[in-house]
């Protein structure tokens, strides 16, 4: 996608706009959650899409029951996150539909806050495509659109959407599910640093229009903080590093990554779930970064035959566990700054 089309897209152009009089609640904190929750899948067949293995009749029964317990496990991750509160905006890797989202924010455990949706279906081949909950006391949705970055082959786009909030500052925030690394981590590498590419672009024209721009990217990368796509293609770095280059982003995920912390596990640790932010959030003089955590309680692991304590995922193969997901979540908390 040309340069041109993109900042059109980011400036003028974008697909929706939502206009709310309700006021909304000023608040000294926001807490941004990213969660890739493994394939939410409703039991419809959609003819549209490869969504074979998520059916009654699939070799693993996809049913009514376990449809419902996956909804009723994904709400309990997120009740939990806050005990006093529910997460501000929640991004979302691999859902279906806009369908499955709305199931999910009626669930009890979560339907006190209130949760809007923010969803542009894209052309995955699967099916699986990202999402935003936001808390509508706390953002009201400005504009937002799907970024496109490989218009010759069906693929994921990246949301972009502005929200405000109740001081009037804008929040900037995109959400990834880049390329997996199926099929092989050299052979699929290229995908995902395509995205990488489009996604820096389309930074490069917001900051070129707004130089200090509040920017979050968050989402799966497939890959760790320290792979080619993510430091040298969108130019996202450990705060040290990061801050030696004006342009770059703050990786949250780097400092933690090198500590041996991480998102998912098969061969190891990986930390493909990550959020960055520019640098006029890392030091910001009305809003920052408070803190940025994996979060992870007991009962959403389990430990394997080796002893590994790792992700307690819904099914596998011809096996169904009944868990949450085969990733973490992870939790960016901001300050606003008195």
């Amino acid at each position: 996608m040309n340069r041109i089309l993109i900042i059109l897209l980011l400036l003028a152009g974008l697909q929706a706009s939502c206009q709310s009089t309700r006021p909304l609640r000023k608040t000294d904190f926001h807490s941004l959650v990213f969660y890739n929750v493994e394939n939410l899948f409703d039991t419809i067949n959609d003819p549209t899409t490869n969504d074979e293995e998520f059916l009654p009749n699939a070799r693993v029964a996809w049913n009514t029951e376990r449809y419902n317990r996956k909804l009723t496990n994904i709400a309990r991750v997120f009740a939990s996150i806050d005990s006093t509160d529910f997460p501000h905006l929640i991004g979302l890797a691999e859902v279906e539909n806009k369908s499955v989202l709305e199931d999910l924010v009626r669930q009890p455990q979560i339907a006190a806050a209130n949760y809007g949706i923010i969803h542009v279906s894209d052309d995955d081949p699967r099916g699986i495509e990202v999402a935003i909950l936001y808390r509508s006391d706390i953002f009201k949705p400005l504009n937002y659109n799907g970024i496109e970055f490989q218009d010759s082959v069906p693929e994921r786009h990246i949301l972009y959407t502005t929200l405000l909030n109740g001081h009037s500052d804008t929040l900037h925030v995109f959400v990834n599910h880049w390329k997996s690394r199926g099929g092989g981590q050299e052979a699929t590498a290229p995908l995902r640093m395509a995205a990488a590419q489009a996604l820096r672009l389309a930074i490069d024209a917001l900051q070129a229009a707004k130089p200090h721009a509040l920017v979050v990217v968050m989402g799966d990368f497939n890959d760790n903080p320290t792979d080619e796509s993510i430091t040298k293609h969108l130019k996202a770095l450990a705060p040290e590093q990061a801050l030696r280059q004006p342009a770059a982003l703050v990786n949250l995920a780097a400092e933690a990554y090198s500590a041996g912390q991480g998102t998912l596990y098969f061969d190891g640790w990986h930390f493909f779930d990550q959020m960055m932010v520019s640098q006029s959030l890392w030091q910001g003089k009305r809003l920052r970064v408070k803190s940025f955590e994996v979060f992870s309680r007991p009962w959403m692991l389990y430990n394997d035959n080796r002893g590994n304590a790792r992700p307690n995922r819904t099914m596998s193969g011809s096996r169904y566990f009944g868990g949450y997901s085969d990733h973490l979540p992870v939790v960016l908390r901001l300050q606003r700054v008195r």
